[in-house]
């Protein structure tokens, strides 16, 4: 048979078998865990609309395996499977409607959604509540005896129940689990390779997984595993009827169980979650790729069956791809506004998170270093939300020998100044303040409308500008004149009018978004308006010390000598003197307290608010009395939370610091 379906299936076998070679046998993947999810579930609806192209050397049919000769057998009490994927509301809904064909008439679903955890997958055996087994998946049928590795996770209970009022443990109780690293206990374990200056680990369940099959458990022992169960594979003498009922048994036997995990009546109300899932997954403790949902009937489960060697009663719905794999081609050398030089990956266009791409970040020279990654590299992309993609690593199988080394420049390639690495510092900088990308990036961030917001100013028209030698500096934006303004391509009236409006406008901004607006290293609006607020003037901050600096709360040394350096440069100097013949305010306005209800209270300020920006935000704590500081210590009161929190939240959790809403903030002043 030589179509185009029976020609497409043949490539898609052979191409899944070789990955599934690269994965199990050699440990050394090209391709991604999405990327495999795609070509086989491609394979697997080509097989469904044309059966006669199942083979018997289809990845279909087979379980895959993570078997190895280091570690003795077992056979499981029963098949453990993995789980069909769907990548669409589409696919939910064909799979429901195939499995009511299978159900009596007028038969009502009703379902599970758990978290589906990114980790590998472990069997766990108690007699009479002592923990006495625990093997990996392997085929499905066998796996390897990891006992020893397994007893060293101390999230898994080595007797049950783990508390004197949990129900009796059964003669016999099989479980099955996900093993993983947490995010956090992941970044420590590359802390210390950095720290003892190893390879860095790029992929965590990769991590996990090799973690748990190494033949010392006291290596096992030394990195921070975690095990989450989720479901019964055998029991001596206990049934129950429903999935959920198994997880709330689990729970009350002392098992760790996914938090999160939701009892659904219909398939449609599991649908309006998937958004809030995919929204929310960044912000969970653990990686996740998707969720599982179950038909809550394990009755039904079991009359549904199988097909292939898949369970029909279940599916993992992925959600789109956030890693890739694509060539890295070249590499730009990008000066930022303090000098900094970032290089930006090159890469052949990927599709990734809904948008192609073509360039994405690599940190730093040092961090290239650390991963060895190198030019002409086959390289694992990663885009999570709308952070700006950024190079996970290479794919070390995948080199030919082709590959150069990344070198940092030796001179910066907008001015051919010495590029420099201060001691101490893994960043490298162009020290030229007069550096023409400099000062671009300087002005382009001056008007930006988180800093003076300036309409009509964006970057384009800032760099027009410099080009046609009519600002040099950000004060002379607020020297400009339109008869020039109205030589140039694309300046009528109208809009010269509406620019010089704003620039008068931005004259009269408050001190502390000024000060935030210069680009001093390290200071955000945070730290601006506590300058501000202390200082209440450009005059008194330019001859404030280190000392005076240093002794404000949430402001450490390192922030004041780089406030006090900027300050001592004569260029900015200059700078200020110029703001200040042009009339642009360099005092602080009288505050307005609107209520003391805050009094007394410190909060920090962390994420994406729903209404407010966090310069809204930060005033509205101030004018009731309250304080916002830049860091989260064991004085803070409350950490303000929004979408896309950074490590401040984490830290918060950690001290047991109050974490609060911006509705809840909103209630504490009143105004809800």
């Amino acid at each position: 048979m030589s179509d185009p379906q029976s020609i497409r299936a043949a490539q898609l076998r052979e191409e899944l078998n070789y990955h599934i070679y690269r994965y199990n046998v050699l440990g050394s993947p090209v391709i991604t865990d999405g990327e495999y999810d795609q070509l086989y579930h491609e394979l697997r609806q080509l097989e469904e609309m044309h059966p006669e192209l199942i083979t018997p050397d289809s990845p279909t049919q087979r379980a895959g395996s993570d078997l190895t000769e280091d570690f003795p057998k077992v056979r499981h009490a029963a098949p453990i499977l993995s789980l069909p994927n769907a990548f669409s509301v589409e696919d939910l809904q064909d799979w429901e409607t195939r499995n009511l064909k299978l159900l009596p008439a007028g038969t009502q679903l009703d379902y599970t959604l758990e978290p589906k955890l990114d980790g590998l997958t472990i069997v766990i055996t108690y007699e009479n509540g002592v923990l006495k087994q625990a093997a990996t998946r392997g085929n499905g049928d066998l796996g390897d005896d990891v006992t020893a590795n397994v007893r060293t996770i101390r999230s898994i209970p080595l007797k049950i129940p783990t508390r004197p009022d949990g129900p009796l443990a059964p003669p016999l109780l099989v479980v099955r689990g996900e093993v993983l690293f947490l995010k956090k206990d992941f970044e420590a374990v590359n802390k210390r390779q950095a720290e003892q200056e190893l390879p860095l680990y790029i992929n965590a369940r990769n991590t996990a997984s090799g973690t748990l099959k190494q033949k010392d458990s006291r290596i096992t022992a030394s990195r921070p595993l975690s095990c989450f169960v989720y479901a019964v594979v055998a029991s001596g003498g206990i049934k129950w009827d429903t999935q959920w009922e198994t997880l709330e048994y689990l729970r009350d036997m002392g098992f760790p169980v996914a938090p999160d995990a939701g009892y659904f009546p219909t398939l449609s109300h599991i649908i309006q979650q998937l958004p809030t899932w995919e929204s929310r997954r960044h912000r969970l403790d653990f990686e996740i790729d998707g969720v599982v949902i179950k038909i809550n009937d394990l009755r039904v489960q079991d009359e549904l069956g199988f097909v292939g060697k898949d369970p029909r009663g279940s599916t993992a719905y992925k959600f789109p791809a956030e890693e890739m794999t694509t060539k890295l081609t070249g590499v730009t050398v990008n000066i930022g506004r303090t000098g900094k030089v970032t290089p930006t990956a090159q890469l052949e266009p990927v599709f990734l998170g809904g948008v192609t791409v073509v360039n994405a970040s690599l940190h730093n020279y040092d961090q290239i270093e650390k991963l060895d990654i190198r030019l002409g590299d086959t390289v694992i992309v990663k885009r999570s939300g709308e952070v700006i993609p950024y190079v996970i690593g290479p794919v070390i199988g995948a080199r030919d020998g082709s590959e150069t080394p990344i070198q940092p420049p030796s001179h910066c390639p907008f001015c051919n100044t010495a590029i420099v690495q201060p001691e101490g510092l893994v960043d490298y900088y162009c020290p030229n303040i007069t550096c023409p990308e400099r000062v671009y990036r300087s002005l382009e961030f001056f008007v930006s409308k988180g800093a003076m917001d300036i309409e009509g100013m964006g970057g384009q028209t800032v760099k027009m500008l410099i080009d046609k030698g009519l600002i040099h500096d950000e004060a002379d934006i607020f020297t400009l004149q339109a008869e020039p303004l109205l030589e140039l391509d694309g300046f009528g009236e109208k809009k010269v009018d509406n620019l010089l409006a704003s620039i008068a406008a931005a004259k009269q901004r408050p001190l502390d978004q000024l000060i935030a607006s210069l680009g001093i290293d390290g200071v955000g609006s945070v730290v601006a308006g506590t300058l501000a607020d202390r200082f209440r003037s450009v005059e008194a901050l330019q001859t404030a010390s280190v000392e005076a600096i240093d002794e404000i709360e949430g402001i450490g040394e390192v922030l004041a000598q780089s406030v006090v350096e900027w300050f001592a440069a004569p260029h900015h100097q200059q700078l200020i003197e110029k703001f200040r013949a042009a009339g642009v305010n360099l005092q602080a306005a009288e505050k307005v307290k609107a209520g003391d209800s805050l009094a007394g209270k410190t909060f920090v300020l962390t994420g994406t608010l729903p209404t407010l920006s966090r310069e809204q935000a930060a005033a509205l704590i101030e004018s009731h009395g309250g304080k916002v500081s830049g860091s989260v210590s064991k004085k803070t009161s409350y950490v303000l939370m929004g979408d896309s929190p950074g490590s401040k939240a984490e830290k918060a959790q950690a001290l047991g610091v109050t974490i609060i809403s911006e509705a809840d903030l909103l209630a504490m002043v009143g105004k809800q």
